[in-house]
């Protein structure tokens, strides 16, 4: 089944912007067919479901070697890994959260994950989002959801080098993948 799979950023990804030295200033990938699952929660909270741990604060990321659980609201999280990593990460959250007044959903089909990384990442998300992506209010462990060239996205900063994860529907996915080619091209000029 998995042969049968295709991504609508096929042929288009990966894509990078080469720098002078070694790293690339922008690199563009994608995590192919991630697992991605809702969680809805009423209160207590609990620092684990399924032996996944759920950040408690605003806009943190809690992580478990390759499951990375993002904070979307009070109520609200989003459980991701890489295809294949824990294919049984979707039915420890559902027996985990059997018990108690839950709502769990399989998102894995809605949104495609774009990796972005090198010198001049943060830049390039700086051209079409309003947050403050400065180290000092924007870290690894960060997320949020925003908006980027008009587009409501996730945000998730997965290390200071920097690099980030961008989540978006998957219906407008080529458009914002050819948005960010557009606009990193400046970079090519400016190194």
């Amino acid at each position: 089944m998995a042969e049968l799979r295709h991504s609508p950023l096929d042929g288009q990804l990966p894509w990078s912007l080469p720098a002078k030295a070694d790293a690339p200033l922008v690199s563009l990938a994608e995590l192919r067919f991630a697992r991605q699952i809702g969680l809805r929660l009423r209160p207590p909270m609990p620092a684990y479901i399924g032996g996944v741990p759920l950040p408690l604060q605003p806009n943190r990321v809690a992580v478990m070697r390759a499951v990375r659980t993002l904070w979307l609201g009070p109520d609200e999280w989003l459980i991701t890994a890489p295809d294949g990593a824990v294919p049984e990460l979707l039915s420890w959250i559902t027996h985990a959260a059997a018990d108690r007044r839950a709502q769990v959903t399989d998102l894995s089909a809605s949104r495609i994950i774009i990796e972005i990384a090198g010198s001049r990442a943060r830049a390039l998300l700086e051209k079409g989002c309003g947050l403050d992506l400065h180290p000092r209010a924007f870290t690894p462990g960060s997320c949020a959801q925003t908006l980027l060239a008009g587009l409501p996205v996730i945000l998730d900063q997965t290390s200071a080098a920097p690099s980030y994860r961008l989540f978006v529907r998957r219906s407008a996915a080529r458009w914002l993948c050819d948005w960010l080619i557009d606009a990193a091209e400046e970079f090519r000029v400016a190194g």
